[in-house]
């Protein structure tokens, strides 16, 4: 299955909210695979996600795309590459 990555953020919790994860894609905060991702992009399993926050940013592998990610879940859908 593919998904959203906007919707991916929001489920994986990476992001709280979808409109926060909509507008980081929106102003080029995050790339999939090294290339520049807007929030309709589709994830596949085994994507290399990076978010760009205000001071650093997160590199995560996708490992999962669960639709509904009860919070014990959410930290299954992803593994964390790198964090500065």
């Amino acid at each position: 299955g593919r998904m959203r990555v906007d919707k991916f953020l929001k489920n994986a919790r990476l992001i709280k909210r979808r409109t926060v994860g909509k507008a980081a894609c929106d102003g080029g905060r995050i790339t999939i695979n090294g290339k520049e991702a807007k929030a309709g992009t589709k994830l596949n399993v085994g994507d290399i996600v990076t978010i760009a926050y205000g001071g650093g940013k997160q590199t995560v592998e996708v490992l999962s795309l669960l639709e509904h990610a009860p919070k014990n879940q959410a930290e299954s859908m992803y593994r964390i590459v790198e964090e500065k």
